[in-house]
Formats: C-alpha cells, structure tokens, sequence
C-alpha cells in the first residue's frame, strides 16, 4: 500500500505515520507539509514541502492507494475563523480533490465528533462541511472517523485537560460513556485499520475502539 498523509505533523498525524511506518504492509509513506518535521530516516518516507495555497505545484504529486485527511488547527493557533476555516476546510478539500483526480481509489478523513454542516457551532460546521464536500468527490472508498475529545501526548491546551479531566470524572460515573477522551494512539490505529479492510461511512466514537479492536 502506498499511503499519503496530510496533518502529518499533528497529534493524530504523527501516530499514524508512525504507524504506517512500522506496518509490513505499507510500502511508502507520503507526507506532504509546510515544513520538513524531521520524522524519521526510513527508507519508506517521502517528504514533500508544499505551499497549501499553490495546488497546481503540488497536485500531480498526489499519487497513491489512500489519502489520509487528518490535518487541521484551533481557532487559537489560527487566529480568526477565515484562518481555520482555510486549513480545516479548503486546504482538506483541495487536496482530497486533487486525489480524487488522480484517482486515488479511498479516502479516509478525520473529522470530530458531532459534525454537522448546519450546526450553530463554528468548528462543528466546519467539519461537517468537509465531509459533505468530500462525499461528492467519487472515492470508491470513504471512510469518516468522528473521534471524541482528544488525549495527546504531552498536550500544553489547559481547556483540553480539563475537559478531558471533567469527562473523565463523568465516565467513572457511568455517564457519557460513548464521549470518554480517546489517546490519539487509537484513532490513528482505527484510520490504518479501515484503510486495509475497506470499511466505509462514518465511524462513532464507540465504533472507532470497535473497529480498532477488530
């Protein structure tokens, strides 16, 4: 399988090339980035430096069995909504456009838990709008992965800790089980493994441990 991963540098990102990496399975791994991450010297890793806002220099490059979607930011580190929305959405769509042309046959995109194209929410909206967007794209094989809150390695964002740290409270209580904070290590496990089988539509969080677990 030859996988290319946009997001690389993120928490998912980094675990899953990490993952692919090690899979016997997995002959090349394609990162594309705005700045070399320094992952690695394996043999299986291609690094391509690429300006986002210039598609035409990159596009023919996107060539493989599978993109993996998983990049994005905060409203934070963005600065403004238009920011965001241009990461988590336009560079996305692009790029899943771009495979597509190419025809790289599956596509399979993190997304977040409670995507919606009509939510009130900024970033909710967002998500879902990307995966409406990509839906009419023409992949054989799709497959959306809705993670709930995150736990990464070593994070620094005091809002997610004590978001984590409330859920986890409410876990021990029996209550909102399906939401309880998944390790980033899981997800990216979830994304290798629907990749190899096939699996196609949107997973939950409850279906990502289950698919993980297969």
């Amino acid at each position: 399988m030859k996988a290319i991963v946009i997001g690389a540098t993120g928490a998912v990102g980094k675990d899953l090339v990490e993952q692919l990496l090690a899979d016997e399975s997995v002959e090349q791994v394609h990162i594309f980035v705005r700045r070399d991450p320094q992952l690695g010297t394996s043999a299986k890793l291609v690094t391509h430096v690429v300006d986002f806002n210039q598609p035409q220099a990159w596009q023919h490059l996107v060539q493989g069995d599978v993109l993996f979607s998983c990049m994005g930011t905060t409203l934070k580190a963005a600065g403004s909504q238009a920011a965001q929305y241009t990461v988590d959405y336009t560079y996305q769509f692009n790029f899943a456009e771009a495979a597509a042309r190419n025809q790289v046959p599956a596509l399979v995109l993190l997304s977040a838990a409670m995507a919606n194209a009509q939510s009130r929410l900024f970033y909710t909206r967002i998500k879902g709008e990307l995966e409406v967007a990509v839906a009419q794209l023409g992949f054989k094989q799709l497959c959306i992965v809705r993670p709930p809150s995150l736990i990464r390695k070593g994070t620094d964002r005091l809002n997610e800790k004590i978001a984590n740290a409330v859920l986890s409270f409410f876990n021990a209580l029996g209550l909102f089980k399906q939401q309880r904070p998944m390790p980033t290590h899981i997800v990216a496990q979830c994304m290798v493994a629907v990749a190899k089988n096939g699996c196609v539509g949107i997973l939950e969080p409850a279906e990502i441990w289950a698919e993980r677990d297969k």
